[in-house]
């Protein structure tokens, strides 16, 4: 009935309003994230809610990075908790579309390579190898996840991407990949894995150009490493 109309209605359409007209910049982060649940939790004061996570997780981002289950703990629905969810890896998908479609042009390089593959890793909890192919000129030819766990031998095939690097006739590769709860900074078992990936890669004559530690989307290069240096030079 039109009379049973919910008390927040009005207060949910104020809000959908202010950030059609000015964006998310005068929000606070708990007003975000009440607005976000708006289109989870129908007919409660998602302020709340939202203040609750924000105080349970310390802080906005580590809501969005919180497991589903440890947000369902907190409350929320799975449906819920799944929107949750679903905003880091969206912004993901949106951040590595605009670069391939805006910058196509774009040689890659020791400046911009963060800015091509750190959104790759956004929302990422667990260990994800990625891998990038140029050509001589900077092109990029392939550039994606290639593998997820641990960064091990037996998690990262190499005889694998010697075939991307063959069926791409690549000059060049970028490998990279995360330490989700660690430090941008290569482990001993980083570095030696690196070394047998050089060695293969010039079998082929592909130059191995970086390996990229990423942490907390921060990335350290190897190839500026004092201790890496007999690796890319």
């Amino acid at each position: 009935m039109a009379g049973n109309k919910g008390i927040h209605d009005g207060h949910r359409d104020r809000v959908r309003e202010r950030f059609l007209n000015e964006g998310l910049n005068g929000f606070m982060d708990h007003q975000v994230i009440e607005l976000l649940l708006f289109y989870g939790v129908p007919r409660k004061d998602t302020n709340d809610i939202a203040h609750k996570l924000l105080d349970h997780f310390g802080s906005f981002s580590a809501v969005f990075d919180a497991s589903l289950e440890c947000l369902m703990e907190c409350g929320l629905s799975r449906s819920c908790a799944s929107l949750i969810k679903l905003i880091p890896s969206v912004c993901s998908r949106y951040y590595i579309d605009k670069y391939k479609s805006d910058n196509k042009s774009t040689k890659i390089n020791s400046d911009n390579i963060g800015e091509c593959i750190l959104p790759y890793f956004i929302g990422r909890d667990e260990e994800q190898v990625l891998l990038l192919l140029v050509d001589p000129k900077g092109n990029r030819l392939f550039c994606d996840i290639i593998s997820k766990g641990s960064f091990t031998a037996s998690e990262v095939n190499i005889r694998y991407i010697l075939q991307l690097c063959v069926k791409y006739k690549a000059y060049g590769a970028v490998l990279a990949h995360n330490h989700p709860s660690g430090v941008a900074l290569p482990s001993a078992q980083d570095i030696k894995l690196t070394k047998k990936l050089k060695s293969s890669l010039s079998s082929i004559s592909v130059c191995l150009m970086d390996h990229l530690i990423i942490a907390d989307m921060d990335y350290c290069p190897m190839s500026e490493l004092e201790e890496c240096e007999d690796i890319f030079y």
